[in-house]
């Protein structure tokens, strides 16, 4: 067994000292080791989809990272992927009498969520629900609500919510993934950087706009945050170069992108998933986070405020 430190940290955290993603991370694989997990490959809608029995797709909607964790978890079917932008315009380019069933993920079943699970139930499609919240407001809509276990976070980390979703598809263990952030060794001085380039390995392309979207969320405009596989990263991506940009390969040995002295490259297991990809991504830029000004701490609580107006519900900095 491992440990519990950091998931006890994130239990006891108050707004004065909000944690690191890093931290976060840890505390989520401490907490799902002891989990079992529903496998959402396993929904009643997907296995005539897979097995080619049955000629209808099915649509997959989600907001930002819940859209690119339904991705990873629904790759492999005949299926279209939409977000909370081009859902609307998505059903309009599709026949309903092709969809067989939708599947929306969202952590919390609320936000934008209600109105996408409003719209598909008006059309009479069949909706199925993945979610960490037993209370979702989108559940009403809803056919079949899959709850998977959280961790108590702050706002928009969603460590734990969509981590358990993709191991629930995976199978990985949290244990092993546990392992092998804890042998990461991180020699730069990250503090000296204000632009990070990740190199990613081909066959994990879909984590892509997932750690983008965590620089965005923990840094905004104050440090570039830019991802791309190796194969992406030879078209242009390093005509301008920077003394402080660091260009770190995840499972990627870089020799060749970003200035000499400027690159770390992190070894791991050929063998892994997207769960483990996934946590040391997060691992990463939280180690990022804590050698930086703590920009997602001094504006959460204005943002939630804010976002609050905006979405007409209560958005607290901590996620129960």
């Amino acid at each position: 067994m491992i440990e519990k430190k950091n998931y006890h940290i994130m239990q006891s955290f108050s707004i004065k000292n909000i944690p690191s993603l890093k931290t976060c991370i840890l505390g989520a694989l401490e907490f799902l080791s002891e989990k079992k997990l529903p496998n959402p490959v396993k929904l009643s809608c997907l296995t005539s989809c897979k097995t080619g029995r049955e000629s209808k797709r099915i649509i997959v909607v989600g907001s930002g990272n819940a859209l690119v964790t339904g991705k990873i978890l629904f790759n492999e079917f005949d299926a279209v992927f939409a977000d909370e932008s081009n859902y609307l315009s998505k059903l309009k380019s599709i026949p309903l009498s092709s969809i067989r069933e939708a599947i929306l993920i969202s952590a919390s079943g609320g936000k934008h969520s209600i109105k996408i699970a409003k719209t598909l139930k008006s059309k009479k499609i069949k909706l199925t629900l993945l979610t960490n919240n037993e209370k979702a407001k989108a559940g009403k809509y809803a056919s079949e609500i899959f709850v998977f276990p959280k961790q108590r976070e702050p706002y928009t980390y969603n460590t734990s919510t969509y981590l358990s979703m993709i191991l629930g598809k995976t199978r990985e263990n949290p244990q092993t993934i546990y392992r092998i952030l804890k042998k990461i060794n991180i020699k730069k001085d990250l503090s000296k950087y204000n632009a990070f380039y990740i190199i990613l390995p081909e066959r994990f392309e879909l984590l892509r706009e997932m750690f983008v979207t965590k620089f965005d969320e923990l840094f905004g405009p104050m440090i570039v945050g830019r991802v791309y596989t190796a194969e992406q990263t030879k078209h242009a991506k390093t005509l301008v170069e920077s003394k402080k940009e660091l260009f770190i390969g995840l499972g990627v040995d870089n020799r060749v992108f970003g200035i000499k002295n400027n690159r770390l490259n992190i070894k791991l297991p050929e063998n892994i998933d997207y769960g483990t990809l996934m946590a040391v991504g997060y691992y990463v830029i939280g180690n990022i986070q804590e050698k930086q000004k703590p920009f997602f701490k001094s504006n959460l609580e204005r943002y939630c405020k804010k976002a609050s107006k905006i979405f007409k519900e209560k958005i607290t900095p901590i996620v129960e």
